[in-house]
């Protein structure tokens, strides 16, 4: 199902329903770009701590913005054991452009081709995306709209704005008290600014909205008086409905946020980036504030990715390289347990899932993170218990039995290869750093070193010294196999990396200590009188 800007707020009530019943949420976001084109100091590193991945990832998540966001939520079917009903959205979202609201942001052209390929329709993002904003923006407008102190942002709307109050002037002219006349076409908080503008500008006149339009009223200047003082729909009200239209994803975030329930993605970090700075407020410059903010917002977060990358060697499921392929495995006879595992149908609206994949569709991916998940679940259940005694099925015994990997997100090219946001993180597991000594290539450089090597395997690459690099690699077999390939090399010397030994800080340090102590004892020596 497909949401836009016109059908969000009639949607509100039912998704508010439909979370707060939900067993957990699927997620997942495309964007209109991934990662900025920084210079290679600034470009993520198998060397990065994840404080300082997080910081260089900041700034590519402020740069660019959400275009959809897909959710799937998933229900037990009461009566029915281990099945379960999803239903699938996807938002199209466009930021809040209102008073003193403009955001800025980028297209990457790579991400735009990636979407076209898959059938994104731009048209739904750009003319009919649902607004958003974050606490910081709503503290702005909030103050600017309840003091009067707002304005139209765009040259285009104070043109619209103009046509449609030159039309009612016209009518007024012709018009009789109590005749009334419809501005169709009209819809979204535009719909409350045009009808603020038309009250301020014409005193006899009074508005009112319906599914037809705006309907504008001839009045005269007691009844106006009357009714700005007696209706429901007086301009204090309206302005509170302002800000809500204004808000537009944002009220449904805070939904989710006060529902608690689990959520469900894969490769998750940057959609969690995105719904901070999005959403809740701008990312802190602090890493641990970061993570403490997220686990307070979502106290139960569940990386499908880092769930499968354990069972995946266990049961020697063949290399998948992304979420569609783990859902076939799942669901092929390669799954012992692909005939016992939860039953999963698609509520009516969804029914297009059922027949007809469409990956990389938000609210697809989102229903394939909630299918895998519980399909892995039962997996693990079953390696516990065995296939003949297995306890009655619920989703409560799932998390129980994904305990070990709830709150643990995969981390893309870092020292660490996950993210505990309700702890202190895990030390690396990288293989070794190697060190890599030149001799008779003056003035090597980091690419010429990465381009030496990229046929045999791909490392990242970080200068040490005039003539040394370190090596990093995410797999054991490169760092075995580059240091097998490399032995008795004339050119470059490869070994492991030491940090007592190789650091020039360490060296550095103990040059400065031992000149202090030949000092030192040359001192003693000089200073001690003859005998």
């Amino acid at each position: 199902m497909d949401v836009g800007a016109d059908e969000f707020e009639q949607s509100l009530p039912l998704l508010q329903e439909l979370v707060l019943g939900a067993d957990f949420v699927g997620l997942d976001i495309e964007f209109t770009g991934l990662r900025s084109n920084q210079s290679r100091p600034q470009q993520i590193s198998l060397f990065d701590l994840p404080s300082e991945w997080y910081l260089k990832t900041r700034q590519s998540v402020q740069q660019f913005t959400i275009c959809q966001i897909g959710l799937s939520v998933f229900s037990s079917i009461e009566g029915e054991s281990n099945k379960y009903v999803a239903h699938s959205c996807n938002f199209f979202l466009f930021p809040t452009t209102f008073g003193v609201l403009d955001s800025e942001f980028s297209f990457q052209a790579s991400s735009v081709h990636f979407l076209n390929q898959y059938g994104f329709d731009y048209n739904k993002f750009l003319k009919n995306g649902i607004p958003y904003m974050n606490e910081e923006q709503e503290k702005k407008i909030k103050h600017n709209i309840l003091t009067g102190n707002w304005k139209v942002r765009s040259s285009l709307d104070k043109d619209q704005i103009k046509v449609v109050i030159d039309e009612v002037t016209r009518w007024l002219d012709l018009a009789e008290e109590g005749d009334w006349m419809t501005l169709p076409g009209i819809a979204g908080f535009q719909a409350f600014e045009i009808q603020l503008v038309l009250r301020q500008a014409l005193p006899n006149i009074w508005t009112v909205l319906r599914d037809q339009g705006i309907i504008v009223k001839k009045v005269s200047k007691q009844h106006r008086w009357y009714l700005e003082n007696t209706s429901c729909d007086r301009e204090s009200c309206w302005k509170e409905k302002i800000l809500l239209s204004a808000r537009g994803f944002s009220v449904f975030f805070q939904m989710l946020v006060k529902a608690q329930k689990p959520l469900v993605g894969h490769n998750m970090m940057t959609d969690l980036l995105h719904l901070h700075e999005k959403f809740f407020r701008p990312l802190p410059e602090s890493y641990d504030q970061f993570k403490l903010n997220i686990h307070n917002l979502f106290p139960v977060l569940i990386d499908t990715k880092n769930v499968t990358k354990d069972i995946w060697k266990e049961l020697n499921f063949p290399r998948v390289s992304n979420l569609s392929e783990v859902y076939e495995v799942l669901n092929s006879d390669l799954n012992p347990t692909k005939n016992s595992g939860p039953v999963i149908i698609h509520a009516s609206k969804c029914e297009k899932y059922a027949e007809t994949k469409y990956p990389h569709e938000a609210a697809y991916d989102a229903f394939l993170c909630g299918s895998v998940l519980l399909k892995v679940a039962h997996l693990l259940l079953w390696r516990v218990h065995g296939a003949g005694s297995l306890p009655e099925l619920s989703f409560p015994l799932y998390l129980d039995v994904l305990a070990p990997y709830v709150n643990q997100v995969n981390l893309i090219r870092a020292g660490v290869p996950k993210i505990n946001f309700s702890g202190p993180d895990y030390p690396s597991v990288r293989p070794p750093i190697l060190l890599l000594s030149v001799r008779r290539w003056p003035g090597v450089s980091e690419q010429q070193v990465y381009r030496e090597f990229q046929n045999l395997c791909k490392f990242d690459v970080r200068r040490l010294s005039r003539s040394q690099f370190l090596l990093l690699t995410n797999k054991f077999k490169d760092a075995r196999s580059v240091l097998r390939e490399y032995r008795g090399h004339p050119t470059l010397q490869i070994s492991l990396y030491r940090y007592w030994r190789h650091s020039p800080d360490i060296n550095c340090l103990l040059q400065v200590c031992g000149v202090v102590a030949t000092w030192a004892l040359l001192a003693l020596v000089l200073g001690r009188p003859d005998p």
